[in-house]
């Protein structure tokens, strides 16, 4: 077997980096495509019979080669940002992507305007010539979402101040999360490396990160407050112009999810977590503590932790996905193979992890740190699920790989799941079982109880927000509230900067950047169940279940390929009752 790189090679996309002569060629190719776009969406006339279609076809097809051009570029920055956050030239080329994209939402929304106007009838007929058979859902999807926006020109507006107001706070406030470094034990850390302190074995070095970084972001944070306020300020006033008084419409539409379905989630989660209050005093007891505090919550239980090098973890995840489908086990391989994993424990990178495609290539790359903990591997399992995803997609048109938050963590965590699984039954000793199956609980604590405070505290401020700006000590309160609240009051001392230290709050692709999380793990506990049952020939109708989250509601996923509900509390109830299988062998095991 091959010796894995634990840095990715990103000259295969672009030789050069932020320098490449290459990625300047690519992006004013980009620019022509745009322009040609462009010009043919401005001369498009709304179609009066089947016969005027021949133009919509030419302009999909560019629609899809600007699309994965543009997505190739941004994938290929976010990388380089991620990679050395002093890299000044990536940070410009993000600008140079801000901008282009704003011109691709423009001509798309010219594009969705002139398709509102034609004639219902001629528009049912249309969609079901063979060009956009393989369409139908994302047009209508298009055409709908445009029937609720405003009229071109004050969209395009909304579009085009987006680039230096919207889109320029949430860059401002990475640029400023990446000039923040913190001293421990003499040394120089990153928010990031600081903050994998806090899943430490010493509590005393838990507590002592956790104190920095509370200073750390208290002394910035009328900045982020900034930051936070005016970006949140600036999508609701495009909400208040376009008539949207729900703050969730848009995350809503574009999880392709409906209210229901997300109360009923959160419901059944309240009604289930009074079951984790005695792991959370189990928990306590075991690490030697009266309560825990924020900073014990994701604590190992044990003194000795089984580490695997990057090569072993790689090895692992292979092997495991291998027993439940090969051809996920053969990308696997491939992905560690050709080098498309960024997992090296070095400052000057980005905090956090996440994988990102290269649709113009057919190829993705992955970003975290690795530390060789359980959970390190754990998430190294997720990234290769979401790369997974993309790869069972890329030979779909581009405007179906367009699948939303919520259903990429399905199989992100689906992935994981594989991964965890499997550890707790290789455990050698009841002492490692235990503490695998610990990780995997504080997995479920997370999704719970992490994430549903950060669903409140949006919740909540963005309903203070609509009356103005909030102050930097109404965010802590906030903060502090929806975590008191999500963990039903079990912690002494909770995390009142979370909302500044988050870089989920300040992302603008889309808003509560939080419960596709929640709804990705759950979802993905009614599949792994499924996948028990059916066993080896799932395989095929997994493939086919993601190939579908492009062009499907939530909703309609779930019927098609699982049977279910997702509106009735029924099946979040047998997921969640998955999940205290783990929880009841752990309490069992851990008197």
């Amino acid at each position: 077997m091959s010796n894995y790189s634990n840095t990715w090679d990103l000259d295969s996309i672009f030789q050069g980096g932020s320098d490449s002569e290459e990625l300047k060629a690519y992006v004013q190719k980009t620019e022509e495509h745009l322009r040609e776009l462009e010009d043919l969406v401005e001369s498009f006339t709304t179609p009066r019979n089947t016969d005027q279609t021949e133009e919509l076809a030419s302009i999909l097809e560019l629609v899809q080669l600007a699309t994965k051009e543009l997505g190739e570029f941004g994938a290929f920055v976010s990388c380089l940002s991620a990679q050395d956050i002093h890299d000044k030239k990536a940070g410009a080329w993000q600008s140079k992507r801000s901008e282009l994209g704003a011109r691709l939402e423009n001509a798309l929304t010219t594009l969705d305007q002139v398709l509102v106007q034609v004639d219902e009838d001629l528009w049912h007929s249309m969609i079901n010539q063979k060009p956009f058979q393989q369409l139908t859902f994302v047009l209508n999807e298009r055409r709908q979402m445009a029937k609720d926006k405003l009229d071109v020109s004050r969209e395009s507006l909304i579009n085009d101040l987006g680039v230096d107001g919207y889109h320029a706070w949430g860059h401002m406030y990475d640029r400023l999360v990446s000039k923040l470094s913190i001293t421990m034990d003499g040394e120089n850390l990153s928010v990031g490396q600081a903050a994998n302190k806090l899943d430490s074995q010493s509590r005393e070095v838990r507590k002592e990160a956790f104190e920095k970084l509370q200073e750390t972001w208290g002394e910035q944070s009328d900045l982020f407050g900034e930051t936070l306020n005016h970006l949140s300020g600036f999508r609701l006033q495009a909400y208040k112009h376009r008539g949207w008084k729900n703050t969730l419409k848009e995350p809503l539409d574009y999880n392709r999810m409906s209210e229901k379905t997300l109360q009923v989630m959160w419901q059944s989660i309240t009604d289930y977590k009074k079951y984790y209050i005695p792991y959370i005093k189990r928990k306590a007891g075991l690490l030697g503590i009266n309560q825990l505090s924020f900073y014990d919550v994701e604590a190992p239980i044990s003194q000795t932790e089984n580490k695997m090098s990057f090569q072993e973890g790689a090895e692992f995840i292979i092997k495991q996905f291998g027993k439940f489908s090969s051809k996920m086990a053969d990308f696997a391989e491939m992905a560690f193979e050709q080098s498309w994993i960024e997992a090296e424990d070095r400052p000057g990178k980005q905090p956090g992890g996440f994988c990102t495609s290269f649709p113009d290539s057919g190829e993705t790359r992955i970003f975290m740190t690795y530390s060789g903990s359980p959970s390190s591997v754990a998430t190294l399992a997720h990234e290769l699920g979401h790369a997974y995803h993309q790869h069972v997609m890329n030979d779909l048109h581009v405007l179906n790989q367009g699948y939303a938050m919520n259903v990429a963590e399905t199989a992100s965590t689906f992935a994981e799941m594989i991964v965890a699984d499997a550890a707790v039954k290789e455990a050698v000793s009841q002492a490692e079982k235990i503490t695998l199956l610990e990780d995997k609980v504080q997995r479920s604590v997370a999704f719970f109880m992490n994430i549903h405070a950060r669903f409140l505290f949006e919740s909540r401020f963005y309903e203070e927000r609509r009356k103005g700006v909030v102050s930097v000590q109404r965010l802590n309160e906030l903060m502090t509230e929806a975590q008191r609240e999500a963990y039903v009051e079990t912690l002494e001392e909770y995390d009142p900067t979370f909302w500044a230290s988050k870089l989920h709050f300040h992302i603008t692709d889309v808003p509560f950047y939080n419960f596709p999380y929640t709804f990705g793990y759950l979802f993905s506990m009614g599949i792994y169940a499924k996948a028990l049952e059916v066993g080896p020939e799932f395989e095929d109708k997994y493939i086919a279940l993601l190939q579908d989250t492009g062009r499907m509601t939530v909703e309609e996923l779930a019927k098609k390929h699982l049977g279910v509900d997702l509106e009735e509390s029924k099946f979040w109830e047998h997921a969640l009752d998955l999940c205290l299988a783990d929880l009841t062998e752990f309490m069992e095991l851990s008197k």
